[in-house]
């Protein structure tokens, strides 16, 4: 990694640290999902970053992946568990950050430790070489001993250059067909989930957050406002996550025209990750660069 790139990480993680103690100040009894996801993103903005996905305001059994739409009217409850998860990006280098915030209670402040340690555990055992085999087993250990379960299927993500998920996942169990070595230089989002529910994610309904993909139907597909609107999407958002809100403001197409990108396949539509028996969910997430004898944190 040349300095010029690593300047560039270092101020995404930066943004994306300032961005999420910003955030964590907006959780409270009463607050709009959708004024606190445009106050955060207009954050990042403001401070030079772009944005590498939408904010996600995942709540209480969902682990994942909800962002609110251009109208959304939800509020947060007391006694929510909130994860809120960040993503800012420099010229395209990511970082991605997630902490959880119980609101106005404390009965989840063990599993919130939970996934704080593992977190912990996971950093101080990353370097250039190990398999990431014994990180999995590490978050599996931490989590357990607090006595709840780490989530088997989601896991952190190596990233690239305008790709949130560039190929090299980062388990929260103890697994042996994880065997991938990072290198020194590679971009590791390591984010341990706890749960006291099922320790598996099913998926529920949207999201609200799309991707565009590559397929050979763009070449094929006859219908010409489609292809028009898939044009515009994809020179807009590129490689990277947006949200419905966003499409709404930037287009004066209908969400119908989303969903039926999403049907025809030219459009990904995220679904929401639930604990299969709606467990409470808790997540903490630090975006590292690897070095030859450990990781630096960035966010």
């Amino acid at each position: 990694m040349n300095n010029e790139v690593y300047d560039k990480y270092k101020l995404a993680g930066r943004i994306a640290a300032e961005a999420r103690t910003f955030g964590i100040n907006l959780l409270k009894t009463g607050a709009s999902y959708l004024e606190i996801a445009n106050k955060i993103e207009s954050k990042i903005l403001e401070k030079g970053g772009g944005l590498a996905f939408p904010v996600n305001i995942s709540i209480n059994e969902i682990a994942a992946h909800y962002t609110p739409k251009h109208d959304d009217t939800i509020t947060i409850n007391k006694d929510d568990v909130v994860k809120l998860d960040i993503g800012a990006h420099v010229d395209g280098y990511i970082a991605d950050t997630a902490v959880t915030v119980e609101i106005g209670n404390n009965c989840y402040n063990e599993m919130i430790k939970a996934s704080s340690d593992a977190l912990d555990a996971a950093i101080n055992l990353i370097k250039a070489g190990i398999n990431l085999y014994e990180i999995g087993k590490t978050v599996q250990q931490t989590i357990a001993s607090y006595g709840y379960k780490p989530i088997d299927n989601l896991t952190g993500h190596s990233m690239q250059r305008y790709i949130l998920h560039a190929g090299m996942s980062i388990p929260n169990v103890s697994d042996e067909i994880y065997k991938s070595k990072p290198n020194a230089g590679d971009v590791l989002a390591i984010e341990p989930f706890a749960t006291n529910g099922a320790g598996h994610v099913v998926s529920g309904p949207g999201s609200n957050i799309y991707l565009c993909k590559e397929s050979f139907k763009q070449r094929i597909i006859r219908d010409k406002e489609a292809k028009l609107i898939f044009e515009k999407i994809k020179s807009e958002f590129k490689t990277l996550p947006f949200a419905q809100r966003w499409f709404k403001k930037q287009f004066s197409y209908s969400e119908m025209s989303l969903k039926k990108l999403s049907f025809i396949g030219l459009v990904k539509h995220y679904p929401q990750l639930i604990d299969a028996k709606k467990g409470i969910v808790t997540q903490k997430e630090h975006t590292v660069i690897v070095t030859e004898d450990g990781c630096e944190v960035i966010t």
